[in-house]
Formats: structure tokens, C-alpha cells, sequence
């Protein structure tokens, strides 16, 4: 635990060394395409995800605790879920900065610092997901966040796109300041900022409790923040409406998969002792976030507030997945919750991903495809664009075959086999709230098949690589709902390996 082990590191090293030495080479490329950068930039982001893939296939060899490995002096952790999670995040950001990269050369937006200030948000992001302490969390959280501070006001001839950024930082500066309250009090009640030695002076009583519950409050409140549920959703659709969709595109993919590691591991990994105090406050969080989240979805008529809202609501359903309990001493439930939940998060960026993929590839220089109306008669335009929306909106709604479906139905079967009543009734109310949620998807299908194109309406791009990833991304979304056992034995593997160490 005492080890520095700089080679547990090494992806996160490679990262900061590679943004360093690429923001350098920028200064030097005149080409207004930036192809150099861009180009060394996915060369990295790739390399970071093969060098997390194969620390992924070694640590699901070691299998049990020897599969974790603690680093720098413990302040950081190498498990398969860690690296299964960066891996995710580096192929999701791959995905953003291609899809991105025709939007932003027509805005005037393809300058290095988009390509910089994206690697350093995935350099805070394996921060945040590696973090085996409160101040490492933190640090990742800030990194992160401060480079999509930075991008969502990158347009600042924009007066919506300023607005939209001065919303996020100021909400933002709140929500780390919420954490970082509550880390203080965990660390005043066990007077260790390292989460397992936070785990095991819960264990052995040798904590002061009432402090230790309000440090949880507000622990749990700053994950909310950042997960942006419900009632701390207030900067989610004026960020996803306000930023250009490339950037909107950095915020719902990668940075869900970091919210979600951080809350594994805060909340179980760091207070597992605790959990019925978080258990409750996650499902008010979750079951709220459902309700809010869609019924103002459906109100809306830009397509881009409408995924904010629809992002509000899926992520209360995938927090669902942290509130099956251990019981009678076996832990099987709540492994079954978090695999659930993990593997739900993976797949909802996958469909994000495509999503805002497809909703820039239908964009134009000064014209944004983001209202619903713009999308009235893509049938006719462009068939093949239509059935990939179908797919994303589909998987999305929960219907079968896409993954949605599938995602939804693992969190539900790891409520229902609990056996209690109380999270039984839970999955039947979540997927009443679903219902509810598969009206506004459904809406932007029949817009797209049965309402007469609007002269203004989306044109087809003629950008090719891109439309060939769309294509991808949809294929993805309706292969693994078609065959999902693999990626959900992986997460559960993983979720095991991390729960073991």
C-alpha cells in the first residue's frame, strides 16, 4: 500500500505527456483543418485505451484481491473496473472529437485548444475513476471540470454560449463545494482522507456519527450535482441547449462514466457501512429525477433540452442500480445493483454518443439541427439517417431489441430479485415512469417519418467518415441489445474484482 509503483500510472502519465507535447506542436501547425493535431490527438486517445485494455485482460487474471492494485503511496487504485471504465471513456472521447470535428470547422471553433482542453477532461476523468482518495477525487473533479468550463464558453462571440458557461461554473463551483464540505466532514469523523481506511473505521465503530452522516449528506449531494439528477438538475438543460453540440457532446458522453466511478467508489467502496443512510437519499434522487425528467421532456421542442432532460431521467433510473442492499450478509444483491448500473451508464453513452453524432451530422453552417421541427421529413431526405436516429431514440425509450431494453431490464431484475416488497413496488413505479419517458423518443420518430419536411428543415452532410461511424454506433446499440451476456458478464467481472479488493 506504501509503494509509490509509478507503472500504475503509467496510462494517466502517457496522457498528461502526450496533451503537453501535442499543445506544443499545435503552436507550430498552420493548416486552418488542424489535421496534425487532430490526428495526434485520436493517436493518444488510442494508445490511452489499448494500454487500459490490456491492464483490464491482466487484472481479470489475477482475479479476487490480487486484481487491485494500490499505487502512490495508496492514493490511487488499479482494478479492472477502473481500467474497463477509462477504456470506455478514451474510445467514447475518440467518438466525440471525430463526430465533433466537421461541426467545429464550420464555427470557426477547430482551434488546438478544443483538441487540448478535450485530453485534459479525459485526464480528469482516469484521475477521478483510478481515485483511492477524497483529494485525488477531487483533483480529478476540478481537472475535468475546468476544461469544460473552458469549452462550453470556447464561443465567445456567442451570447448563449457564454451564459450557458457562466450557469455550469457557477453551479459547478457550488457542487465541488458541496463535496468537498462533505469530504471534510468524513475526514473530521474517521480522520482518514484514504477510502478504505474510511471503510474500516466505519467498520470498527471508531467514528463519530453524527458528523459522519452529515458528511454523507453532502457527499451524496454533490454526486448529485454532477450526475445532475434532480432536485440538482437546474444547470443540465441550459448547458446542453447553450453549448455547441460538440461540446454538449463532451459533457453527456465520458464524463457520465467518471460521475459513475466516483460515486462506486465514495459510496461503496468508502461507505458501504452507511449504506442504508445513502440507499434512501438515492432512490427519493432517483425516483424524483424519473418524474421531473420526463414529464418536462415532454414539453420541450428543442431536441438538444429535451436529451438534457431525458439525461436527468435516465441517470435517476441507472441509480437505481445502488439501492439493492446486502442481505443476510451475502452481497450478491447489491454486486448485482452495481454490475446493473455500470452497465447500464456504458451503453447509455454509447447511444449519446450517437445521438449528438448524428444531430451535429444533420447541422450546417448557420443552422443548427436542434429543434424537433427540423427533423420533419428526414425519412424522405435521408432514410438510412432516419433509421439510425429510430435506433438511438429506440434504445433510448427502452425498446427492444436495442440495449436500452436491455439496460433497463438489468436494473429492474436486480430490484425484483431482491425479493422485498418495497423494491418491488420501486421497479414497478420505474417502469410506469418509463412509459411515460418512451412518449417524447416515440415523438421524434413520428416526426421524422410522418411530418412534411420543412424548408429549413436538416440537410444530409456529405461528410462520409462521419456518417460511417453513425452507422457503427447504431449497429452497436442494436447488436448489443441482440447480444448483451458478454459486455454484462464483463461488468459484473469487473464490479466483483473491485468489491474483492
Amino acid at each position: 500500500m506504501n509503494q509509490m509503483n509509478w507503472l500504475v500510472v503509467y496510462p494517466e502519465a502517457f496522457l498528461l505527456l502526450a496533451t503537453c507535447v501535442i499543445a506544443l506542436v499545435d503552436l507550430a501547425v498552420t493548416d486552418p483543418k488542424r489535421c496534425l493535431t487532430f490526428w495526434l490527438s485520436q493517436a493518444t486517445l488510442g494508445v490511452v485505451a489499448l494500454m487500459h485494455g490490456l491492464a483490464l485482460q491482466t487484472g481479470l487474471a489475477a482475479q479476487g484481491a490480487a486484481a487491485s492494485v494500490y499505487a502512490m503511496q495508496g492514493l490511487v487504485v488499479s482494478d479492472p473496473m477502473g481500467h474497463m471504465l477509462a477504456m470506455c471513456a478514451a474510445l467514447a472521447m475518440m467518438l466525440t472529437l471525430a463526430y465533433a470535428r466537421p461541426y467545429i470547422g464550420e464555427r470557426e471553433l477547430l482551434k488546438g485548444e478544443f483538441f487540448i482542453l478535450s485530453l485534459f477532461v479525459l485526464l480528469g476523468i482516469s484521475v477521478m475513476i483510478s481515485a483511492n482518495n477524497f483529494l485525488v477525487i477531487y483533483t480529478g473533479l476540478e481537472v475535468m471540470s475546468l476544461s469544460l468550463y473552458a469549452l462550453v464558453a470556447l464561443r465567445r462571440d456567442h451570447a448563449v454560449a457564454t451564459e450557458a458557461a457562466m450557469k455550469y461554473f457557477v453551479l459547478g463551483a457550488l457542487a465541488s463545494g458541496f463535496l468537498l464540505y462533505g469530504m471534510s466532514m468524513l475526514y473530521g469523523a474517521t480522520k482518514s482522507l484514504d477510502i478504505p481506511d474510511v471503510f474500516n473505521a466505519i467498520q470498527t465503530g471508531q467514528i463519530n456519527k453524527m458528523v459522519l452522516v452529515f458528511g454523507v449528506v453532502f457527499v451524496v449531494a454533490g454526486l448529485a450535482f454532477k450526475l445532475g439528477v434532480v432536485p440538482f438538475h437546474m444547470w443540465v438543460p441550459d448547458v446542453y441547449q447553450g453549448s455547441p453540440t460538440a461540446v454538449t457532446l463532451l459533457i453527456a458522453g465520458a464524463p457520465k462514466l467518471a460521475a459513475f466511478a466516483i460515486t462506486i467508489r465514495l459510496l461503496v467502496e468508502g461507505l458501504s457501512g452507511l449504506a442504508t443512510d445513502w440507499q434512501q437519499m438515492l432512490i427519493l434522487l432517483a425516483l424524483a429525477s424519473m418524474v421531473v425528467g420526463n414529464l418536462a421532456a415532454i414539453a420541450q421542442t428543442n431536441f438538444k433540452r429535451m436529451l438534457a432532460y431525458s439525461a436527468i431521467a435516465q441517470l435517476g433510473f441507472m441509480l437505481l442500480g445502488f439501492t439493492p442492499t446486502v442481505i443476510g450478509a451475502n452481497t450478491l444483491s447489491a454486486a448485482n445493483g452495481y454490475s446493473s448500473a455500470m452497465f447500464y451508464v456504458v451503453t447509455y453513452v454509447l447511444t449519446t454518443l450517437g445521438t449528438f453524432g448524428l444531430l451535429m451530422l444533420l447541422s450546417r453552417q448557420g443552422f443548427e439541427s436542434d429543434e424537433l421541427a427540423d427533423l420533419a421529413g428526414l425519412a424522405k431526405r435521408s432514410p438510412w439517417m432516419a433509421g439510425a436516429m429510430t435506433v438511438f431514440m429506440f434504445s433510448l425509450a427502452g425498446v427492444p431489441p436495442m440495449v436500452g431494453f436491455y439496460a433497463k431490464f438489468a436494473i429492474l431484475q436486480a430490484l425484483v430479485t431482491t425479493n422485498d416488497a418495497a423494491y418491488i413496488t420501486l421497479a414497478v413505479v420505474a417502469v410506469m415512469l418509463s412509459l411515460i419517458g418512451a412518449f417524447y423518443y416515440l415523438r421524434v420518430v413520428k416526426v421524422m417519418y410522418f411530418d412534411e419536411p420543412t424548408q429549413e428543415g436538416a440537410q444530409t452532410s456529405s461528410y462520409g467518415g462521419v456518417a460511417a461511424l453513425v452507422a457503427v454506433n447504431g449497429a452497436a446499440a442494436l447488436l448489443l441489445g441482440v447480444l448483451p451476456d458478454g459486455l454484462m458478464a464483463l461488468c459484473r467481472d469487473v464490479v466483483v474484482a473491485a468489491l474483492a479488493g
